[in-house]
């Protein structure tokens, strides 16, 4: 510590270049924290202990449809309390790019979602009118929709009569009080009567079942005995939390783990070769100023330790408030995209692994001008050879 003053001293001998050194450093760590937070979120692990509420979807893949009549048999499935279905419709709204969820669903399914708030008036007009659909009121609101709209989607998966234009009436518009889940207001839900008789491909088949169950602390037994009603069947089933068939529905287009490790490898590599630079240039321009500390008295470890010192210093100062930014964004960015991206608080974990990567990466930048500064020869640096 007593050197304290001479590490902070030659770090910001050059004022700007150590400035932009640390804005880099602070974009790198902000970037780490941001992305290691979506991964978490997609890579939590969830079991079906202690839920309620359970999705049962084919073993072999979501995209495999499941027979529709398997539902009498869930229902009657000792523990089970309530059951109802979707399937995944796949369709767009105008512009492909502008993509949201839609699902045809089963007359109650509504009532397996009590956060989903729909006057009473509204699902009455839902339920009478085999074209009718809601939708959340973000959804809506984004595409200025009102009730009694008709809504044309262009169906990606299943045609109808040879076409792909599927049409709805708006009837209902539904919201959720929790403002952290106003994602779930991204959705249109319809008719499954209405999918099934309209398709040209698919009768009955549904894509998933929702299931409630009467006791949550048996919940793993019953997703059990569910699953062993197919097996060896060509429609096996796997039973498992809902937040768990979010994500395997998520990696089924992208390996979010792998694409943000890669990200961040190409960023940390970037970091190195940017820090490295900026310590071997800021010794190089000190050489005659450490052949005076070794001339009165300094060791070749003292100044070994001196600059390695400086270089985990910036990397850690800065990697200190990227992290601290993270912090601050993430429930920033969450509450700015009404519920719809769901990035958690930064974990202990992401601290940890970001404070050891700014010391290896400290170290590796540091350790070659550190060598170099322990290595120097007084006469020769003092005569600027």
């Amino acid at each position: 510590m007593k050197y304290l003053h001479l590490i902070w001293a030659a770090m910001f001998r050059s004022k700007t270049r150590t400035s932009l050194t640390l804005l880099s450093v602070v974009a790198a760590f902000l970037l780490f924290g941001l992305l290691d937070s979506v991964r978490v979120a997609f890579n939590a692990t969830n079991g079906v202990e202690g839920v309620d509420r359970m999705i049962v979807s084919s073993k072999l893949s979501i995209t495999q449809m499941l027979p529709a009549s398997l539902e009498q048999q869930v229902v009657a499935t000792p523990g089970v309390k309530q059951v109802a279905y979707a399937a995944w419709f796949g369709g767009f709204y105008k512009d492909p790019r502008d993509f949201f969820p839609n699902f045809s669903v089963s007359p109650n399914y509504l009532d397996m979602y009590p956060e989903f708030l729909l006057p009473a008036a509204q699902r009455k007009a839902y339920e009478a009118d085999q074209m009718g659909a809601i939708v959340g009121q973000s959804l809506a609101d984004k595409n200025h929709w009102k009730i009694g709209d008709m809504i044309p989607m262009q169906a990606t998966i299943f045609p109808t009569k040879g076409s792909n234009t599927w049409t709805f009436r708006l009837d209902g518009i539904f919201h959720v009080a929790d403002p952290k889940m106003r994602g779930q207001e991204q959705v249109l839900f319809f008719h499954w009567k209405y999918f099934d008789e309209g398709n040209d491909y698919v009768k009955g088949r549904v894509g998933w079942y929702v299931v409630r169950v009467k006791d949550i602390n048996r919940a793993g037994a019953v997703a059990k005995a569910i699953d062993s009603l197919s097996e060896n069947s060509d429609h096996e089933t796997k039973t498992q939390s809902e937040a768990a068939f979010q994500q395997a529905f998520v990696k089924q287009l992208a390996d979010v783990g792998m694409i943000v490790t890669a990200i961040m490898a190409a960023v940390f590599f970037t970091l190195l070769l940017l820090t490295g630079n900026t310590m071997a240039q800021a010794v190089r321009e000190r050489i005659p100023e450490l052949a005076v500390l070794k001339t009165i008295g300094f060791s070749n470890r003292s100044l070994l330790w001196l600059v390695l010192a400086e270089s985990v210093s910036m990397v850690v100062l800065g990697g200190a408030i990227g992290l601290a930014l993270a912090m601050v964004a993430n429930p920033a960015i969450t509450n700015a995209s009404h519920g719809r991206f769901q990035l958690p608080a930064l974990q202990g974990e992401t601290w940890l692994v970001g404070v050891a990567l700014m010391i290896v990466i400290g170290v590796i930048v540091g350790l070659p001008p550190a060598l170099r500064a322990m290595r120097l020869n007084i006469v020769d640096a003092l005569a600027g050879r």
